[in-house]
């Protein structure tokens, strides 16, 4: 296959026209749309039709754009391992974070590790736990830092575990049940307020129902943000599951108190992970070196 070819392809896609291609790319138009024939032909397979004045991927052409991105993310991947071996001090870390780790673990590390490397380029993206584990599967993330089950079903990851925390169910003070020692099967009757599919604490939840046989609470509310999610439990439209180190500070100062559930101890592992069988470059393995000397500041 023609890699200058399926490069061209995918930042049409990318960019949605032909002529933003040529932009990005620093080619004329007419190279980019012979260029484009020339690959469609090679393929025999139709790549892109037209959408009103547009044109937009065919179903193939689609499937084809996301593995070319997968492609080309290696490819990044490995100009950044590259550069980050000739100089350790001015590459490059993507770190996936679900919200636990990226609100209230990473941001004092990061600033500590960025002290140390100040010409380094340090990303930290809040994403859920699916998208954590696509972004690194897809290597668009050197390191994905999660909250949640530990899943050893997940063989393309190393799962190296970092920190415990306890979940626990909250509720406006007003509520019902605020301060109140219940039992699952009570507690989930009651309406919640959950974060979108994809939150690996929503599927804890619902795998805990699952185990006591019960059926999984209605999520009454649903927001892909948890300081959202609170702000309504705060209200009092419903109750929550989350991290004691999200809840503890509102509990404090009394916006939200603790359902007591009896006999459900629950630990939510936070961990690093990395891609199997891959050697890290010195800048990330000095980055989670740092991460993990800082281990029992939270616990």
């Amino acid at each position: 296959m023609n890699l200058h070819g399926l490069r061209l392809f995918y930042t049409v896609v990318r960019t949605g026209s032909i002529t933003k291609a040529a932009q990005a790319l620093h080619i004329s138009q007419p190279a980019v749309s012979s260029q484009l024939k020339a690959f469609e032909a090679e393929l025999n397979i139709p790549l892109l039709q037209k959408d009103g004045r547009g044109i937009v991927p065919t179903p193939f052409g689609k499937q084809l754009a996301d593995k070319a991105e997968t492609l080309f993310s290696v490819e990044t991947h490995i100009e950044a391992f590259a550069q980050q071996f000739r100089d350790v001090g001015a590459g490059h870390i993507h770190v996936a974070a679900t919200y636990l780790p990226a609100n209230f673990l990473l941001p004092q590390l990061a600033g500590a590790f960025k002290a140390q490397y100040p010409t380094i380029d340090l990303q930290i993206e809040t994403v859920n736990s699916q998208q954590a584990f696509e972004k690194l599967a897809r290597y668009k993330a050197d390191i994905a830092i999660y909250a949640g089950t530990i899943d050893k079903r997940a063989k393309d990851f190393v799962w190296d575990e970092w920190l415990e925390d306890e979940l626990w169910f909250v509720a406006a003070p007003s509520h019902r049940l605020a301060n109140e020692r219940v039992s699952l099967a009570e507690v989930v009757i009651e309406p919640f307020v959950m974060r979108e599919e994809g939150s690996s604490t929503r599927a804890q939840l619902f795998t805990l129902c699952q185990a006591n046989h019960l059926k999984p609470p209605t999520i009454a509310l649903q927001f892909s943000g948890l300081n959202e999610a609170l702000s309504a439990v705060m209200a009092g439209f419903g109750i929550n599951f989350v991290s004691s180190l999200v809840a503890k500070e509102h509990i404090k100062r009394g916006d939200l108190a603790r359902v007591y559930v009896e006999h459900v101890p629950i630990v939510n592992s936070i961990a690093i992970c990395t891609r199997k069988q891959e050697q890290q470059n010195e800048l990330v393995q000095r980055f989670i070196s740092h991460c993990k000397q800082t281990r029992f500041k939270h616990s």
